[in-house]
């Protein structure tokens, strides 16, 4: 089954600047942080679920979950974060999404592998109608090497990283609201607006 080949990881690593460095995995919407229901999504598709943090360590462990730092210092962004995870998992593939998207597709990993398998490609990278999401990426543990190069030459840009190499697009169709994030107070009570008034299934 394509889940026993896939760690999933939330990628919860950064500082949250625009929320006045609120660790924005632990904020509650709707009876459950952010990070709670991610990991919750994650699970039924992923042989195991990690979470990639660099503060509130302990209040993260908390969920159950193995916590993984980053082994470069200094919040160097989701590539460090990802980096860190594939070289911890023991599955073929890693796939990421970040703490601070509440909304998952229930068909996530899925998509994504058969996007990866389709071209035979070791990086896929959700889309939505108009743009890549490459916070939401497939990476085969083969990838690793390449993306530690890339982190050592200084670089930080993630679609920088990925457009080296040979990457598969997935249309993620069953979740309208998957690509919203919380970046700011006015988006986090937009969704809890949005949950508490059912608008949302996921």
């Amino acid at each position: 089954m394509v889940e026993s080949s896939i760690t999933g990881l939330v990628l919860a690593g950064g500082q949250a600047r625009r929320m006045g460095g609120v660790d924005k995995g632990l904020i509650d919407i709707h009876g459950q942080t952010i990070v709670e229901r991610i990991t919750d999504k994650l699970k039924d598709q992923c042989a195991d679920v990690m979470i990639n943090a660099n503060r509130n360590l302990e209040q993260y462990r908390q969920f159950g979950y193995t916590v993984i730092e980053d082994r470069i210092g200094g919040f160097q962004g989701p590539l460090a974060g990802m980096l860190s995870g594939l070289k911890s998992i023991q599955t073929e593939w890693l796939i990421t999404a970040p703490c601070d998207g509440p909304f998952l597709s229930s068909t996530y990993a899925e998509s994504m592998f058969q996007a990866a398998q389709s071209i035979g490609a070791p990086i896929a990278v959700a889309r939505d109608q108009e743009r890549l999401q490459p916070v939401y990426i497939l990476l085969h543990i083969s990838t690793h090497e390449s993306l530690e190069a890339f982190l050592n030459s200084g670089e930080r840009k993630i679609d920088r990283w990925f457009s080296e190499s040979n990457f598969a697009e997935a249309i993620i169709t069953d979740c309208d609201d998957m690509f919203e994030n919380i970046n700011t107070p006015e988006q986090l009570e937009a969704c809890r607006k949005k949950l508490a008034s059912g608008q949302s299934r996921y």
